[in-house]
């Protein structure tokens, strides 16, 4: 379902960006995106849900489903099929069931809650694949949702369903869901009414600190009411399938019980019911046999197709590609180009698709510590990396060697890709030991230092070790310090306890492929989710607030344009390489076309109910 809107007051155009051209490896498949601008100017209420039916009963799912023969580009996926076990795998412990308390690196959650909106499932990959984190708007689709319009510039309207209904659970016990039941869940999250004053400390409130007020005018009408006359922000913060608390829990739970901390009180409108769960081993799911869903590329088809979701826990990488080889894990993400190169070699017939990883790598230098709050030293470290060669050794080639600022170079139409550099700022980045040295030297460190590094040693320790050698050159001397996921996330992020560079496993500090008015967050002074450099600087501060002013799409994509170039000539960040990570899955999954970013559940599936409830298991081919 195509969603358009509104905007009156002024024009705003959606432009969407994106096309990694990615050189993949041999025996990986590949797919280019290409997106055209689209000028939104009216309201739509279609619905590719092909039955309004209000049955809070036993729902009988259906067994048969439609012959794949549409005519459609999804031909080529097969026919669908019913029944059998997809199992997936994280790599920390669930520790969080509540979205209140958000744990973005350990939620599963919206495998059982569903959200307003998500991808629009019928679009071609080869216009848009949903392989970058943004989702422009234009992309999306209702869930919850219908609909959605601005009547103003400050003003979010969202359009309900009037089919939905909570699971068959005390206390929902199969209600319908109303507008009230997404008013009650902001205004807990942020504090904006039904008793709660304060917003939630633990969530993602930042994102939304400009929202005044959410209200119900109906039963299936709600409006989100902004301080902001921004809809390029208000879509990029409510559609965003980044923030783990889009999906809505149940009021009535929650009254009952106080929170959601306990799995067993677990209550969503969502096409699966969490079973079991055993702590540090795995969550089981199962289809919720009332769900309200069908799927848009055959309207006749209920949702899940799947009986069974798996999550398995397992930290180590190894572990968990070994149990891929053995069959035990039906799709892993975030998989590097050697690890998918070695698995060809294993299991040729695995399904493996290439993908854009969200951000470069870098190294994360304190800047509010010697020697790091020296622009000179952080120039000389980046100048000390031998890009291209990293490029043509270590990745074969397999991904660009230009350097990244706060924007992927693939994101197009928006920051400042690396082509567009004047030279004097290419030649800062060129691998160049004898300036560095000079630069160290004119800092006031003739003959180097010794540093150390905190890293999540879920990372590319071997990337890590070639970065040593590298600073080696130049006399920096860097000892690494190795902590799991959620040790370095409490010590490096909540606590900022590290007092040199820091290093998160596959999550830089630049080339971003977020929304994009949020990439302007990242350097802010004091903003402790991503400012782990303790980054403090007027001039990039400035950059936020005035995209938040712009009053069109082109003024917010200057001001992320210049904040672009701003952050790369400051060297806040040490820019490595963002290389394409692979999606492996086996070849019994089906329905699967590359949406790598919208179901990693190695890192907090925020749309893990969507997607996981439209694939389906061949169940001859697994046998």
């Amino acid at each position: 379902m195509k969603n358009k809107v509104i905007w009156l007051g002024l024009s705003f155009l959606i432009v969407a960006m994106m096309v990694l051209s990615s050189c993949a490896a041999s025996g990986t498949s590949t797919s280019t995106e290409t997106v055209t601008s689209t000028a939104v100017s009216t309201v739509t209420t279609s619905t590719s849900v092909s039955t309004t039916t209000t049955n809070t009963g036993t729902a009988t799912i259906t067994t048969a489903t439609t012959t794949s023969a549409t005519g459609n580009w999804w031909d080529s996926l097969g026919t669908p099929q019913y029944g059998g076990t997809m199992t997936l795998r994280i790599n920390t412990n669930i520790v969080k069931f509540d979205p209140y308390y958000t744990e973005s690196l350990t939620n599963i959650y919206s495998a059982w809650m569903d959200r307003l909106t998500a991808d629009d499932w019928t679009l071609d990959p080869a216009i848009f694949a949903f392989q970058m984190t943004y989702r422009p708007s234009q992309y999306e689709a209702g869930v919850l949702a219908e609909s959605w319009e601005f009547p103003d510039p400050s003003t979010y309207v969202v359009h309900l369903r009037h089919y939905i209904y909570w699971q068959n659970i005390p206390p929902a016990n199969g209600r319908q869901f109303t507008a009230d039941d997404v008013v009650y869940d902001y205004d807990r999250l942020y504090g904006l009414g039904d008793g709660f004053t304060k917003p939630d400390p633990y969530a993602v409130v930042s994102r939304f600190q400009d929202m005044k007020s959410v209200t119900a005018t109906d039963n299936y009408t709600v409006a989100f009411k902004w301080a902001t006359a921004n809809p390029e922000n208000i879509m990029e913060t409510m559609q965003s399938n980044t923030v783990s608390t889009q999906c809505l829990e149940n009021p009535d739970a929650v009254k009952l019980w106080g929170d959601l901390s306990d799995w067993h009180h677990a209550i969503g409108t969502g096409p699966f019911i969490l079973q079991d769960f055993v702590d540090t081993s795995s969550a089981t799911l199962v289809m919720n046999p009332n769900y309200w869903g069908t799927d848009e590329r055959y309207p006749k088809n209920r949702l899940p197709y799947i009986d069974t979701l798996k999550i398995l826990i397992i930290t180590g990488a190894p572990t968990a590609l070994a149990a891929v080889r053995s069959g035990k894990i039906d799709i892993i993400d975030g998989v590097s180009f050697r690890q998918a190169q070695d698995m060809i070699k294993t299991n040729p017939e695995i399904t493996q698709i290439t993908y854009p990883s969200p951000s470069t790598h870098t190294i994360d230098p304190r800047n509010d510590v010697k020697p790091f709050n020296d622009i000179r030293v952080r120039e000389a470290m980046q100048m000390a990396i031998d890009l291209p060669t990293l490029a043509k050794t270590y990745y074969s080639g397999s991904c660009s060697s230009d350097a990244s600022s706060l924007t992927a170079n693939s994101m197009t139409g928006w920051g400042f890709p690396y082509d567009q550099w004047p030279q004097d700022l290419k030649d800062q980045y060129a691998y160049n030991t004898t300036t560095a040295k000079q630069l160290l030297a004119a800092a006031g460190y003739p003959n180097g230092f010794k540093t150390d590094i905190v890293v999540d040693n879920s990372g590319d320790m071997d990337l890590l070790q070639i970065v040593q050698s590298y600073f080696a050159a130049i006399n920096i001397n860097m000892s690494i310090q190795m902590l799991d996921p959620a040790s370095f996330s409490s010590y490096v992020i909540t606590a900022q306890k590290h007092d040199q560079l820091a290093q998160r496993a596959s999550i830089g500090g630049l080339g971003i492929t977020y929304e994009p008015i949020t990439q302007l967050k990242r350097f802010q002074t004091g903003y402790s989710a991503t400012n782990w450099l303790m980054v403090s600087d007027p001039t990039f501060d400035a950059f936020y607030p005035k995209a938040m002013a712009a009053t069109s799409v082109d003024g917010v994509k200057q001001v992320v344009r210049d904040a672009n170039e701003y952050v790369a000539r400051q060297h806040f960040d040490i820019s490595l390489l963002q290389e394409n990570y692979f999606g492996l899955s086996q070849p019994w999954l089906k329905g699967y076309n590359a949406q790598m970013d919208s179901i990693s559940a190695s890192a907090g599936p925020t749309l893990l109910f969507f997607y996981d409830a439209r694939f389906w298991i061949d169940q001859s081919l697994k046998k």
